[in-house]
């Protein structure tokens, strides 16, 4: 699909999942001049290096949670996702990475909107349950519902932002999900939803390959 296939395509979608529509045509910016970069070339980069090398950027940890989608029986869904940044003030967004062969990210793409969970340092037990694959991951898990999108706000957190999906993009052997903030609070969202204020609340961080 080319550029014009996937920008119809990404129409359709927010057209589908309810997005305001534009008045009146859309002025098309001009492409910048790009070129792509010749497979002689690519700098070689083993991947185990890279992996390494980039571990030594240390990363907040989040769950990104969504709603069970309609028609759907398996409940919510949600994955551990290192990969999230805030994105814009104006308006108000958010972005995180999913791989392409995650089986979670359909089902999250299906129900149109998501929960980010920051996670507290206390909740590495939490992360790992989020990260495998096969297994009744919200099994014991407190949460209650975000405010908007309804998506497992998970209990003990340090920060929540509850999301709709504004757009997605490719990224290699990832997705970049972009998401328009809807609500977002700091603290324990908690099963009595009280959202607090975060006191007292340290992140949970990832670097060089472990919890620090």
């Amino acid at each position: 699909m080319g550029h014009a296939g996937m920008a119809a395509a990404a129409v359709r979608y927010l057209r589908s999942a309810g997005a305001p529509a534009v008045a009146g045509p859309v002025e098309t910016l001009p492409r910048p001049e790009l070129r792509a970069v010749g497979e002689d070339e690519r700098a070689p980069v083993d991947h185990g290096e890279f992996r390494r090398v980039l571990g030594n950027f240390a990363t907040g940890v989040t769950v990104i949670t969504a709603p069970q989608a309609p028609g759907e029986a398996a409940g919510p869904a949600g994955f551990a996702c290192q990969s999230f940044s805030s994105l814009s003030l104006d308006p108000p967004l958010v972005c995180f990475m999913v791989g392409r062969t995650s089986t979670t990210w359909p089902r999250i793409a299906r129900a149109g909107v998501f929960c980010v969970n920051v996670l507290g340092a206390h909740q590495g037990d939490l992360c790992r349950g989020f990260a495998v694959s096969g297994a009744d991951k919200f099994a014991g898990v407190g949460y209650d519902a975000a405010p908007v999108s309804g998506a497992p706000r998970l209990a003990g957190t340090a920060a929540w932002i509850d999301c709709t999906i504004h757009a997605v993009h490719t990224g290699g052997d990832h997705l970049i999900v972009v998401g328009r903030v809807d609500a977002l609070g700091a603290g324990d969202g908690g099963a009595d939803g009280d959202a607090g204020d975060g006191a007292g609340v340290s992140p949970l961080l990832f670097h060089r390959g472990r919890f620090v």
